[in-house]
């Protein structure tokens, strides 16, 4: 298979990664794949429920990312994957797969995905969503109380106790990996535009040297 374009997208709960990736998604449509580091949270079955809500999903220890690691290398070499699924109501993995085929892009998003040394060197681009932390965290209320069944004293309690200091101690020092620093996100029409033609740029040099490599054996 050519060489496929791999792009982390890392940043801060809330600051815009989802609507960045949409984005780039509705540009590039089936070129593209995408996994995200929240698929590969530990199964934590063995708990009851009361336990599991109480668990720090913010440290880089929660997530399975040797899997993800595997999933990605065999997405690069053309081999499909069957990607996990968790479900944020319960906190927990599910015994349901999704498989995923290999495409000419993988976005892989994440807000730890720039911690891991062995991950973030898959990466051709690393991007990092810069945004302020009271927009953050407004954003990750209205996401959770809506779309994961979450009650907004929950929320609030988790950000306080765990969400915040890991932000502090690994999601921020990981900015410094980052290629490029968006600010806002999707929001950021500027910046899409430049990664959008940058990913172009990326795909027609691929091509072009795949139908070299191609004419060159005919």
């Amino acid at each position: 298979m050519r060489d496929v374009i791999i792009i982390g997208i890392a940043g801060g709960t809330g600051s815009g990664k989802t609507t960045l990736i949409n984005r780039i998604e509705a540009e590039f449509m089936d070129s593209i794949v995408i996994l995200s580091h929240d698929f590969y949270y530990r199964r934590n079955s063995n708990m009851p429920f009361s336990e599991r809500e109480k668990l720090n999903y913010d440290h880089p220890n929660s997530f399975e990312t040797d899997l993800m690691i595997d999933h990605i290398q065999g997405l690069k070499e053309g081999r499909p994957i069957h990607r996990p699924v968790y479900n944020f109501v319960i906190h927990d993995r599910t015994d349901e797969t999704v498989t995923i085929r290999p495409a000419k892009v993988i976005i892989v998003e994440g807000i730890l995905i720039f911690e891991n040394r062995k991950l973030m060197d898959l990466f051709d681009i690393k991007v990092f969503v810069d945004t302020d932390a009271d927009v953050r965290i407004i954003r990750r209320i209205l996401r959770d109380v809506k779309e994961r069944g979450r009650s907004l004293d929950s929320v609030i309690n988790q950000y306080l106790t765990t969400v915040k200091l890991m932000h502090e101690q690994f999601v921020e020092p990981s900015k410094k990996n980052a290629d490029i620093i968006i600010p806002e996100g999707g929001f950021n029409t500027v910046a899409l535009q430049m990664l959008n033609e940058r990913i172009k740029a990326l795909l027609t040099a691929q091509n072009e040297e795949y139908d070299g490599g191609n004419h060159a054996k005919r």
